[in-house]
């Protein structure tokens, strides 16, 4: 028979997991409506990235964080939380891989706007990469990994865009 105290951990545990479950409901939820241009917002290219980079960096205080928004020109554009939600997750990750450092960048390619995250973590595994995008694909050994990407992936694609990932050479920093 267990004890109150082996009884007690294991309600600690479920009372986790539930949370833990409401939370990534709620994100899935919120996702879900956002990305439909749900309270859309107007500004400029720069603002939202400065305000965002900002944001982030307030809210979780890396060490070192090295921005640059080299997007030129600065058109007007319509934005939601969706594409903040789905910034903030893949910094994140990023933050996680690598506490000391992250970086973000945004620039103007022909019609496209490129925003790369960098970081100076050890990497995924080939197969992690071959699958990006795809629910539960995760590195972190834990359950539930690999969700906050699959749904940074589908808040790209939904907004006619698309996120890739791919392993940076040495630990070489900008």
């Amino acid at each position: 028979m267990a004890s109150d105290g082996e009884l007690h951990n294991d309600v600690l545990e479920m009372q986790a997991q539930v949370a833990r479950c409401k939370s990534i409901v709620t994100n899935i939820l919120m996702a879900a409506g956002e990305t439909r241009a749900e309270a859309p917002t107007e500004t400029t290219l720069h603002a939202l990235f400065d305000e965002l980079a900002h944001e982030w960096e307030l809210a979780r205080n890396p060490p070192r964080f090295d921005y640059r928004n080299q997007s030129a020109p600065d058109p007007r554009i319509v934005t939601d939380a969706g594409l903040r939600q789905m910034v903030f997750n893949v910094l994140d990750n990023a933050l996680e891989a690598s506490p000391d450092w992250v970086a973000l960048e945004v620039r103007c390619e022909d019609d496209a706007v490129v925003v790369e995250v960098a970081d100076a973590g050890p990497g995924f595994e080939p197969g992690i990469l071959q699958r990006l995008g795809t629910p539960y694909n995760s590195s972190k050994g834990r359950p539930g990994g690999g969700l906050g990407l699959f749904l940074s992936v589908n808040v790209a694609r939904t907004l006619g865009g698309r996120l890739q990932a791919e392993n940076r050479p040495g630990a070489a920093r900008w």
